[in-house]
């Protein structure tokens, strides 16, 4: 989680470019789920990013994006998620690793990305359930827009995220560039697996939370 950081170091992070190139069928989270009757909480429709009056997400006052701090926590207060992060890169087929599914109470920073609260799009990861049962991130497709997500990194601050949008994706037709395309402004996505199951296959699609920094501490 980001050994031997200090305040004062620099680093640039992979564009958004490099992203799109590997990642265009998803995140492969769990193909080997727990067997619940009636799965993980999916997206209501309010929460969707389609929204048929036109309106936008605009933050009242948008915060400075943050220099580079590797993240440290991620807090989501609604679903009492409370998880340490674990740096995650890409595994041998292109695809962003999850933390160790025996370990179901911590989550995954995508490292090559950028960090929570720079200009761009962070990423992070974690399971919906393993074979014992729920993990850190089975309630996410409750979330509902105006919540918060609060990443908390290893610099002392905080950034801060409003949800915006909750979407459940299918793995085989990934929208990469609507997912992890930088907006103009700090950006998170918190992903899980969603969607249907097969003890085969596992979940065939990914929800994804779409969250903007609206604030910093």
């Amino acid at each position: 989680m980001g050994d031997g950081f200090t305040g004062s170091e620099s680093r640039r992070r992979s564009p958004w470019g490099v992203l799109a190139l590997v990642m265009l069928t998803g995140i492969a989270l769990m193909k080997n789920g727990v067997d619940v009757a009636l799965g993980p909480p999916q997206p209501a429709a309010a929460a969707s990013l389609d929204r048929p009056d036109g309106e936008t997400f605009a933050p009242l006052a948008q915060p400075r994006s943050m220099d580079f701090s590797p993240a440290d926590r991620v807090r989501i207060p609604s679903l009492r998620i409370d998880a340490p992060l674990m740096n995650v890169g890409l595994d041998a087929e292109g695809w962003i690793e999850a933390p160790p599914p025996e370990d179901p109470d911590i989550a995954g920073w995508y490292q090559n990305g950028v960090a929570p609260g720079q200009r761009g799009t962070a990423v992070l990861v974690g399971h919906v359930d393993n074979r014992t049962g729920p993990a850190v991130f089975y309630g996410l497709g409750s979330l509902r827009r105006g919540e918060r997500v609060e990443v908390p990194r290893m610099d002392g601050k905080t950034a801060v995220f409003e949800v915006y949008g909750v979407e459940v994706l299918d793995k085989d037709d990934f929208p990469a560039a609507q997912v992890y395309g930088d907006t103009g402004f700090p950006e998170l996505r918190v992903i899980t697996c969603g969607g249907r199951y097969s003890k085969a296959n596992g979940y065939d699609a990914n929800v994804v939370v779409f969250a903007r920094m609206v604030k910093t501490g």
